[in-house]
Formats: C-alpha cells, structure tokens, sequence
C-alpha cells in the first residue's frame, strides 16, 4: 500500500509541473495579448486557479468537521508561499516587487490576518484566558460572520482590481518594442484559454494526488492531524503556487510569480476560509492561534524584504527558506 502511495506522489509531482509549465504559458500569453500586466493575471487567474487544492481540501475538511485541517492548511498554505514560494523563486532569481503589490496586496494580506487574528482569539486571549489551555483545545471560533466580512472584502477587492486594471493599462505591455513582440510569441485566444483550463486540471489534480500520497504517509507515520495540516497538507495543496511561480521565475515572469504568491494568500484567508467558514464555522486552538500570530509576523518581515529597493534578493530569498525550515520544526517539537 504504502508503495502505491509513494508512486501516486512521483506521478502526482509529474503532472503539477508540467500542468504549471503550460498554464504559465497561457496566463503570460493572455496578459500580453490583452496589455494586461502580468502581476494583475497572477493575482487573479493564476492565483485563483492554484488556490483550488487549498479551496478543496478546506471546503471539505470543513464539512466534515475536520476543524484542524481546514484553518491550519490555509496558516500553513500562507506560511509556505510567504518564505518557501517567495524564497525559492528570489533564490533562482531576484524578484522585483511591483509598487501595487507593495502598497496594495501586502497590506490586504496582513489587515486580513490581523483581522482573523483579533476575531477568533477575541478579548478572552487578551485577558489570558488561554494560559492554562492545551495546545489542541478549542481557544476561538471562525463564525459565519467573521467569514461573510472577509468574503465580501475579497469580493471589493478582486472588484477594485478589476476597474483599476481597466482604468490603468500596463504600459510596459504598450511601450515593448517590435523584437520583444517576436519574442514572445502570440497565442491565439482559444489556445490561451486550452492551455489555462488545461493546466488548471493538471494542476489541481497534480495537487491533489500529492496531498492524499503525503497525508497516507504521514498518518502512516503517525502525525498529529494539526500537524498534518500545517506541514504536509499545507505543503502539498500549496505545490502548484511554488511550481507555478518558479516556472514563471525561469521564464523571467516574475511579476507573475510574486503576484501569485501575495494573490494565494489573499485568496486563502478571505476566500477559502471564507467559503468553508460559511458552509461550517472553524473552531480554533491555541496551536492555530500561535500559527496566526507567526503568520502575522511572516507577513510584516516579508513586506519589509520586498520593500528594500523593491525587490526580494538572493541572500533574502535564503533567509525566508531558512525560517520556514525553522518553523517546520517548531510545529514538529511543540
């Protein structure tokens, strides 16, 4: 059995690269064909469509009452594209950060994660009502209202993107020159959108083949289900964003590539969360809490990484793989 699982997982790796070599072909393709920027396609269909192992998981951990899994796969999911996705692509080659990104995307993110934060440890873990708690007993709950206000500020904010990209169009779409153009070679509209729809499936089902091989074996090995969520699960459903921003990365995408790291995030606090929230209120301990609170901080040192000279560089790049390392092993040993 255990064989099968390991052979799943290879085959599972196989397709979600592959899938995200040809769904970056067609976004990039898309984008330059519409003189729509790069970073806007990854914050939107890009991220959207390797978010959808993360809206699976979650969405049915929460019908199923799998409280732990559905919050700390969209914690650990966030924690992964933050220093992992991030810092890998910076370590195969330095990413520039756009000015929207920096002044509008980072913020999003962390306002929802201080959101969320506030909401679900309230004022019972200001007083210290958590201080002789378990780390897996019940601290906090993901209501359905708390979920409503943040799918409807992803609703005002995929609205604000849109009307800003209409009102704003890429120049540097408008201003390449007649050899750039020969360069990138037009698709025509239906093969962009064969090769998104295409690699999309290929994508999510990559994903999800490596999210059910992993969790096998790691149960197998006897993790925790927090554990499992936060490291494995988080890991696997979070796969398509790292492929698909490190083939954008190679292919000097990188506005693709970062905007598809900061738009997953988004997505899966306000969204994801969001949407499996409503179906199901998410009750959280105070191992997702700590999570939140280490998220939070992720979040800030990576805005003041990307916001030196603009960009995320090799050595910075490092130390974001290095922490998530680190962070890895925190979950292991507490």
């Amino acid at each position: 059995m255990l064989i099968l699982m390991f052979l799943l997982l290879i085959a599972g790796f196989v397709i979600l690269v592959k899938g995200a070599d040809i769904f970056v072909e067609g976004s990039a393709a898309l984008a330059r064909r519409f003189h729509v920027p790069g970073v806007l396609i990854g914050l939107t269909i890009v991220a959207m469509g390797t978010s959808a192992p993360e809206l699976a998981v979650s969405t049915s951990a929460a019908i199923q009452g799998a409280n732990e899994i559905a919050l700390s796969n969209v914690i650990g999911s966030n924690i992964f594209n933050l220093l992992c996705v991030l810092g890998v692509c910076a370590i195969i080659h330095t990413l520039p950060v756009d000015d929207e990104i920096l002044k509008r995307d980072f913020p999003v993110s962390i306002i929802a994660t201080v959101f969320l934060l506030l909401t679900v440890a309230g004022r019972s873990f200001i007083s210290g009502r958590y201080s002789s708690m378990g780390m897996s007993e019940p601290a906090g709950t993901v209501s359905r209202l708390i979920s409503g206000i943040l799918f409807l500020g992803f609703i005002i904010y995929i609205g604000y993107l849109i009307i800003r990209s209409k009102k704003h169009p890429a120049k540097e779409e408008q201003a390449l020159s007649d050899d750039a153009a020969k360069e990138k070679k037009e698709l025509p509209i239906w093969k962009c959108a064969l090769f998104i729809v295409l690699g999309i499936g290929m994508i999510v089902g990559g994903g999800q083949a490596v999210v059910y091989s992993a969790r096998a074996i790691a149960l197998a090995a006897g993790m925790t289900e927090t554990l499992v969520g936060l490291t494995i699960v988080a890991v696997g459903t979070s796969l398509p964003e790292l492929v698909t921003s490190i083939v954008a990365a190679r292919k000097k995408e990188t506005g693709l590539a970062v905007g598809n790291a900061v738009g997953s995030c988004i997505f899966n606090l306000m969204l994801i969360l969001g949407i499996s929230s409503l179906i199901h209120p998410v009750e959280a301990n105070l191992a997702s809490i700590c999570d939140l609170v280490i998220l939070l901080a992720i979040s800030v040192l990576t805005w003041v990484f990307a916001g030196t000279k603009k960009q995320i560089s090799r050595w910075e790049g490092i130390v974001l793989v290095c922490i998530y390392i680190a962070d890895v092993i925190f979950a292991i040993l507490r």
